[in-house]
């Protein structure tokens, strides 16, 4: 099988295993709010919560498998990878929203708790890690690293259903009903977790900051070695998404450069940035004589 079929094959099973995860999920948390609210499990209605967010990362991760192998066009230059960081905020402030209503209902259940149906919650904790368990397994097997990253997130998602599972069996014999609401809390404070966690990667991305694990100083320092440049100026880094980065820097040459030369440079600073993981790259030579086209300080 030619290389190019195999990669179509790889992208049909992974984008067909991740929808069937999404509808799964989906299907799941709506059943998960209902089971919640007839339950009265604010731990299940804070599952679904967690569920939702999972749906929506699921459904995202479908779109943008597609998405991704789509080129630029003339409003997109850069291509449709920044839409996968848009649909991350929008998921993140949903969660955020619903993780304070959890809360707000959960603590003072703690407090003043109230009756739950232990048998219930057993039958759809149970649900869960069957319906959770599966979509893991369809995924955390492909070797997309989108695909896989998904995988391990439902992973987290069957371990709070075996957790919900223990809270309802200690329900059935033992009457701590607080049980519940702290158990709601618990996984509520996790998700939040995450969420401030996504905020502060989101955040930097869309004000274009430097990737955190790019040293831009030992990068610019690496290109200052070659013998050909005098100096550098306007070298700035920034990202599409989480692991796209963009790179662009002006070099001044010591000499007029021959075309060999010339052509040689572009490549030793190409092998430079492949280094540093870099995804597209913008490089422009100046001559000695020559000055800098851009106006005012962008440095």
């Amino acid at each position: 099988m030619a290389c190019t079929d195999m990669a179509h094959t790889h992208h049909h099973s992974s984008t067909k295993n991740i929808r069937i995860a999404f509808f799964l999920n989906l299907g799941f948390t709506i059943i998960e709010f209902i089971g919640g609210i007839l339950t009265n499990s604010t731990a299940i209605l804070a599952d679904a919560v967690h569920d939702l967010g999972d749906s929506f990362a699921l459904g995202q991760a479908w779109y943008f498998e597609h998405l991704s192998h789509k080129h630029g066009d003339r409003r997109y230059t850069y291509g449709f990878k920044r839409f996968a960081m848009l649909g991350a905020l929008i998921s993140t402030l949903i969660l955020l929203t619903s993780s304070f209503y959890i809360l707000s209902e959960a603590i003072p259940r703690i407090f003043n708790p109230e009756p739950s149906d232990a048998e219930g919650m057993v039958i759809l904790a149970i649900i869960g890690i069957i319906v959770n368990g599966y979509a893991m397994l369809k995924l955390i097997k492909e070797k997309g690293i989108n695909a896989r990253s998904v995988g391990l997130h439902l992973l987290e998602d069957v371990l709070g259903w075996v957790a919900v599972l223990i809270v309802a069996i200690i329900l059935m014999f033992e009457d701590i009903q607080f049980l519940d609401p702290a158990l709601a809390v618990l996984i509520t404070i996790y998700i939040l977790f995450n969420v401030i966690k996504n905020i502060r990667a989101i955040i930097p991305i869309f004000l274009q900051a430097a990737p955190y694990e790019i040293d831009m100083q030992g990068l610019q320092t690496q290109i200052l070695a070659n013998d050909r440049i005098s100096s550098l100026h306007h070298a700035h880094i920034w990202s599409l998404d989480d692991t796209h980065h963009v790179f662009s820097i002006h070099l001044v040459s010591h000499d007029n450069l021959a075309a060999n030369e010339y052509i040689q440079l572009k490549q030793d600073v190409k092998n430079i940035l492949r280094e540093y993981g870099v995804y597209h790259s913008t490089v422009e030579i100046e001559f000695p004589q020559e000055g800098c086209r851009i106006e005012g300080h962008l440095d």
